[in-house]
């Protein structure tokens, strides 16, 4: 059995009809990759950029258990990597095509989770904030049952990013009250 695989391979490396240059499509796969983790990043960052300065945010009497400013800003970019990378394991396995509520609720994802930096940290309308909390907790709910059913890796991700929407609603909901 090992001296026909062998034969074989000695065969396909003699024969000039057969292709042996590197397949491109994993060099695409790879650089889609990239771009489908680095757009909802970059618009983090940028977002964080433009109003990350949260002035409102450092102004007001906290408790303990509060995250600090930065630690807002790492924890959402890890947020939208994950969700970037999420979306691209569907993608990958061909759902964001089959499953036709996917792709509209990622928008919706990406669009709820830049709103709500400038909201409560630099406009300070917290109530609204909170709204918006609330909506992407349920998008990222609605986007976990989605992406599981093609991918459950996709899945685990998108409830790890739902949990720490959750979280960042209960600030919300308290700095209301503040």
């Amino acid at each position: 059995m090992a001296s026909q695989s062998l034969q074989h391979r000695f065969l396909n490396d003699q024969d000039p009809t057969v292709d042996r240059e590197p397949k491109r499509t994993n060099a695409k796969r790879a650089s889609r990759s990239q771009l489908a983790v680095a757009v909802p990043v970059s618009l983090t960052m940028t977002i964080i950029l433009l109003f990350g300065s949260g002035r409102k945010y450092h102004a007001l009497a906290k408790p303990f258990w509060f995250p600090p400013l930065w630690l807002i800003h790492q924890a959402s970019l890890w947020s939208s990597s994950l969700m970037g990378f999420a979306a691209w394991l569907v993608w990958a396995d061909g759902g964001l095509h089959l499953q036709t509520d996917a792709l509209p609720l990622y928008a919706a994802q990406i669009a709820l989770n830049i709103v709500w930096s400038p909201l409560v940290l630099v406009i300070g309308a917290r109530s609204l904030g909170f709204m918006f909390c609330a909506v992407n907790v349920g998008t990222l709910l609605a986007c976990s049952y989605h992406f599981g059913r093609v991918n459950p890796s996709a899945k685990v991700l998108v409830k790890a990013c739902a949990a720490w929407e959750a979280y960042l609603a209960v600030v919300t909901f308290k700095l209301i009250f503040l």
